[in-house]
């Protein structure tokens, strides 16, 4: 199949109004004090976006939101303890898109990822991040303009954008997010220990723990 430029197109994404999103944002229950999370509610899917080694002994999984600039923040950061830890640590990025219109852009992501372009893609979006949002809400036209420099067959990236598969992968995302009790982003969880005291000191003592437990 022909590789081109995506091109810039208005209505390239069917964006309607959108009141899914909400389901992300309906009340979260309350954390009790047990953090093991049950092998069933394990917070890594088949197929996310990873980075890192397959076979590491740690994993961190974490929730984002592209519109969040704390998860912008830490995108650095996460990726510095991939490489203080070499050949023992990956992650995989798990879709919670509490903003609004964030959905929209989440399946430019996931369409991306369908095209091995997920992490480029990733990196332009956090790196303009306040071209295609304003006061925390997501413009997903704005966002696809931003890819053009990637190189994606443009007619599979929009059947992605717009298909079944798509639109499942992050419901399931936003489902087990609600399971793991993911009420704000970035949540992370190291081998499956949810991060409860937000920071990175706090994200990268656990990763140090989990790699003195693992090797």
């Amino acid at each position: 199949m022909n590789k081109k430029n995506l091109p810039i197109a208005t209505g390239l994404i069917v964006i309607a109004a959108f009141i899914g999103v909400a389901i992300f944002q309906t009340e979260q229950p309350s954390q009790d004090n047990d953090n093991t999370i049950d092998t069933l509610t394990m917070p890594e899917r088949k197929n996310a976006p990873s980075k890192g080694p397959n076979d590491a002994k740690v994993t961190i999984v974490e929730f984002f939101d592209p519109a969040c600039e704390t998860c912008a923040i830490f995108h650095p950061f996460v990726n510095s303890l991939i490489e203080q830890h070499p050949g023992k640590v990956r992650v995989v990025m798990r879709y919670a898109p509490f903003h609004q219109g964030s959905n929209e852009v989440v399946k430019l992501l996931e369409a991306a990822q369908l095209q091995g372009q997920f992490w480029p893609a990733l990196e332009i979006l956090f790196a303009n991040q306040q071209r295609w949002t304003r006061h925390h809400v997501a413009d997903p036209q704005s966002a696809v303009a931003l890819l053009t420099s990637l190189t994606l067959d443009s007619e599979q990236f929009i059947r992605d954008v717009n298909s079944d598969h798509t639109s499942d992968t992050i419901t399931q995302d936003v489902t087990d997010g609600k399971l793991l009790k993911v009420a704000a982003t970035p949540q992370f969880f190291v081998n499956g220990k949810p991060l409860t005291d937000f920071g990175y000191k706090q994200l990268a003592r656990l990763v140090e723990e989990a790699v003195s437990e693992a090797y």
